[in-house]
Formats: C-alpha cells, sequence, structure tokens
C-alpha cells in the first residue's frame, strides 16, 4: 500500500477548465470581461468533477453571459505551463438568451475577429482565433501571458 500511496502523490495535479468560442452566423464571437481581474476572455471556467466538458462549456457560457449554446467541435488544448492548467476550448452556437454582466462579468459583447487581438492577451486571443480554422484541434502550451508552442 505504500507504493501505491507514494504513486498517489508523485502523480502532478493538474487543472481541467473549459471555455466556449461561441460563434455567431455574422462571425462575431462572444467574450467577456471578468469581475475578478477585468481581463477580456472567452466565457468558461473550472470543469466540474460530475459533469462532460460539453455540459461545463454550456454551463459556464450560461454562468456568465446569459447566452445558451449547442457544444460543437473541440477546437484546442491549452497548457498553462506555469500554473498547470489544461483548458480545452469548443466551438459553440448561440441558441438562445441575451447577453448580459453576471456574477462574474462586467461586461458581455458580440466582436469581429478582428477586434479579438485588440481586446485580449495573445493567450486568449489564440483561443477563438484557432476555433475559426475548421481543420483538427490545436494543441498549446504557454507561460500564462504568452505562447510558448504550437501544433
Amino acid at each position: 500500500m505504500d507504493d501505491d500511496t507514494s504513486q498517489v502523490h508523485s502523480t502532478p495535479l493538474h487543472s481541467v477548465s473549459v471555455a466556449g468560442a461561441v460563434i455567431r452566423d455574422d462571425g462575431r464571437m462572444l467574450v467577456i470581461k471578468r469581475r475578478d481581474n477585468g481581463n477580456w476572455e472567452p466565457p468558461g471556467g473550472v470543469l466540474e468533477l460530475d459533469e462532460t466538458p460539453q455540459e461545463g462549456v454550456a454551463r459556464e457560457v450560461l454562468e456568465e453571459t446569459g447566452i445558451h449554446v449547442e457544444v460543437g467541435q473541440l477546437t484546442g488544448v491549452y497548457k498553462n505551463m506555469s500554473r498547470g492548467i489544461v483548458a480545452l476550448v469548443f466551438r459553440c452556437t448561440p441558441t438562445g438568451g441575451e447577453p448580459l454582466p453576471t456574477s462574474e462579468s462586467v461586461a458581455v459583447q458580440w466582436i469581429t475577429h478582428h477586434q479579438v487581438p485588440e481586446r485580449m492577451s495573445e493567450v486568449y486571443a489564440a483561443r477563438l482565433i484557432d476555433a475559426l480554422d475548421f481543420n483538427a484541434p490545436r494543441v498549446r502550451s504557454h507561460d500564462g501571458v504568452r505562447l510558448t508552442s504550437a501544433q
């Protein structure tokens, strides 16, 4: 039993988050200005233990924006190397609701792909820009601010 215990403790711990790249028919993308840090980002958050990644995306987008979505293709996997956070990003289609600030967001907006790099850091902008590419998902690493690798 000691071997099992030591193996568990030596296993690195990661946090899994999910985010939605919510894209309307006109190409505009849903973004939030986070209440906790003031950054513009795609809506998302920590995946709960009892939900699938798709359920988590739908829940997080609704909680942060008031928008209901249909969750589609996985468009990217992003690892924050300094914090051990793995983020799964899915392309989503809005199906209803009105964009409203919530307890987690001070602003919710639909922006064009040209506005994405102007509004957010490279790490979060990549998640939305990658979602516009209909090829296989991207796999990227970053340090929390800058991308450090790409596929």
